[in-house]
């Protein structure tokens, strides 16, 4: 054993350039080995190898090293360590957790601290799901602990071994590191622990990759219903500084129906790390009400800490994500943000004197970020079951400008793409996702899924929101030079209408109780309930309602607080505000007065057409006729009410063709 112990490769250092450092003798290394440098044992790994020449990045502050000293090999590749007691737990880039590290030297970080990466001494219950004799392959579950209240921890066999149980560890107390199965085979005798460790940089094996068809449901009403994104997808937030990417990103790791949550600090500041300790074992998880700290995992790498780590903290938080997807579980990754990762890449690219490309950065930088990427998805896993991995990643360009590289590359690489609008932030406005330059390719992934659990075409309420939401776009440039009073009434129910959509809809209060999370069933009947007002709001105004009338309704200020005073398990309470809006609009605005002309015989004519189409059409077929007539509002109608629209039509165009 001592013999093998002195056969481990030594090196020496050469030359120091910041994170940086290259030494002789390294022919016995290989490529990516994780290494130990200088005499306090900095841990690093080999990036390159030239003879006997090799470059190691070094994951510690290197300040002191000098040539001469000793680059000692592992053996091993950068890995991580994968078993119960990740959960509620904070690491640092490399997967050091930092309250051993504090136990081990202080408030600050020592250099060359080594600290077990699961804690040893904790005992976990075991109950094993498999018995003696079965065959076994990778992905399978041995047994199961319980991790945490929330979250059962399911013992695999690792990838790539295979045989047949010739011993399974009975329920009962066990640490990691001891014996709980041996697995024999064509490859010999293995035992297993709890604890197995994967390379970071290596995805870990599924059976099938299956296309994203559920939503993840996150609460915020705009991702939800304008910009979703699938369970397994990716997702972008690009935004200049103070425009809310953390803070969007906060609310969707503490609302989103994800399993698991890892949050990555990739050079962010340290409070905002701090926020997240402080807020999450506060805050109840909506399904369950159990702390939400109790389904999450940190991974801190914050902007006073070495800038090499950086570019490894992204990979330990997508391994550990892989990790219990393998379980079954859907997990969502939180990465703030990869700007910072992309200048840890310029700043190493810089010290190996590589040839720079745009803006200094690396000419691999879009390889890399298509890496992170891709190790997104839903899966069938190895023990045949289905789980996810969704990534959410911030970008920070400067000055808020999406044409630089790290937004132009990502913006190939993801499927969603949320845009923060410094106007909107300026203006308290949350989540302030611009939804005109925002876009998602799940719509039309998700829509099954939609239309089974809320049973309303969304598609068809998204694009009437849309259009309202665009044309009022348009219209704002006009009422920026000369006001919103100089615009026609018709126009100023678009800009009225819309203007109850942004503040009463996509606007979400993060503090409020009732607000700051919504379900499905809520966010759809919202929508319906404002774009009802919009449409009867249009056709008053188009026979003659001034509209200031329309804006002193008392029901339109309800619709404007019902994001906050209907909570989830009450939305009938919204169906109750629309029966009071129809009503309303009814006592102030008379039939007469809404149609001045109308007579008793074409109201009578209206009724009989109406009948006639209630007698001889199902709901779908008046729907489909009403979507070719470019009926607004008719997603939210009954068979009735579309009869009546239908029917009010038919009748204007008979009373065309018969003439006076």
């Amino acid at each position: 054993m001592a013999a093998a112990k002195a056969e481990k490769p030594v090196g020496r250092i050469s030359w120091v350039n910041g994170p940086v450092v290259r030494a002789r003798q390294m022919t016995g290394f290989r490529m990516l080995e994780m290494v130990k440098v200088g005499e306090e044992g900095l841990i690093g790994e080999v990036i390159e190898l030239r003879g006997d020449l090799g470059t190691v990045q070094v994951y510690e502050e290197t300040s002191g090293l000098r040539p001469g000293e000793p680059v000692t090999g592992s053996g091993a590749l950068l890995t991580v360590e994968l078993g119960p007691g990740l959960l509620s737990r904070i690491f640092d880039g490399i997967q050091r957790p930092l309250e051993a590290i504090r136990l081990a030297s202080g408030t600050f970080i020592r250099r060359g601290v080594d600290v077990p990466r699961l804690d040893r001494s904790l005992r976990w219950n075991f109950e094993p799901r498999l018995k003696s004799g079965a065959r076994v392959t990778g992905g399978e579950v041995l047994g199961v602990v319980q991790e945490t209240p929330l979250v059962e921890h399911r013992i695999l066999v690792p990838p790539g071994v295979r045989g047949e149980l010739a011993e399974v560890a009975s329920a009962g107390s066990y640490t990691v590191d001891e014996r709980m199965a041996v697995v024999t085979g064509e490859q010999g005798e293995r035992s297993l622990t709890m604890c197995q460790e994967w390379v970071v940089r290596r995805r870990r094996p599924v059976l099938e990759r299956l296309p994203p068809s559920i939503p993840l449901v996150t609460g915020q009403r705009v991702v939800d219903i304008f910009l979703p994104i699938a369970k397994g997808g990716t997702a972008a937030i690009p935004g200049g500084f103070g425009t809310g990417k953390t803070v969007t990103q906060h609310n969707l790791a503490k609302w989103c129906d994800a399993d698991i949550i890892v949050y990555i600090g990739c050079g962010e500041r340290g409070n905002e790390m701090t926020g997240v300790l402080t807020d999450f074992p506060e805050l109840k998880d909506p399904r369950t009400g159990h702390p939400l700290m109790e389904r999450t995992i940190l991974i801190a790498n914050t902007s006073n800490m070495p800038v090499a780590a950086r570019e490894a903290s992204i990979y330990t938080g997508v391994t550990l994500a892989e990790y219990y997807r393998d379980m079954g579980y859907h997990v969502a990754v939180m990465a703030d943000s990869t700007s910072r990762w992309a200048e840890a890449l310029r700043e190493i690219s810089g010290r190996l004197e590589e040839m720079p490309a745009e803006e200094g950065f690396p000419a691999y930088l879009a390889t890399r970020l298509a890496e992170f990427y891709e190790r997104a998805g839903r899966v069938k896993t190895l023990g045949g079951g289905e789980g996810s991995v969704a990534i959410v990643g911030a970008v920070s360009p400067p000055g808020g400008d999406f044409s630089e590289p790290v937004t132009q590359h990502t913006r190939r690489f993801v499927r969603a793409f949320w845009s923060l609008d410094k106007e909107l932030a300026s203006a308290r406005f949350f989540p302030s996702i611009n939804i005109i330059d925002s876009y998602s390719e799940y719509h039309g992934s998700v829509a099954e899924w939609w239309d089974t659990a809320g049973g309303i075409d969304l598609g068809e309420l998204k694009r009437q929101a849309l259009a309202l939401l665009r044309e009022d776009y348009k219209l704002q440039q006009i009422v920026r030079l000369i006001g919103e009073d100089s615009l026609p009434d018709e126009q100023r129910m678009t800009v009225l209408a819309a203007r109850l959509l942004k503040e009463g809809f996509l606007q979400q209060n993060a503090f409020d109780p009732i607000d700051m999370y919504a379900l499905p069933l809520k966010q759809v009947r919202m929508l319906q309930a404002i774009l009802r007002f919009s449409e009867l709001g249009r056709v008053l105004v188009r026979r003659g309602i001034p509209i200031y009338r329309l804006r002193d309704m008392e029901t339109l200020t309800e619709l404007r607080r019902m994001k906050s005073v209907v909570a989830n398990d009450r939305v009938e309470m919204i169906d109750d505000l629309l029966d009071r809006l129809e009503r309303e609009m009814k006592r102030l605005f008379p039939l007469e007065e809404w149609e001045p002309g109308l007579t008793a015989e074409p109201a009578a004519k209206t009724a009989e057409i109406a009948e006639e189409l209630m007698a001889g059409h199902t709901r779908d077929e008046l729907y489909e006729t009403a979507r070719e007539r470019n009926i607004p509002g008719r997603s939210t109608m009954s068979k009735e009410e579309l009869a009546r629209r239908l029917a009010e039509t038919e009748a204007g165009s008979r009373e065309e063709e018969e003439g006076p």
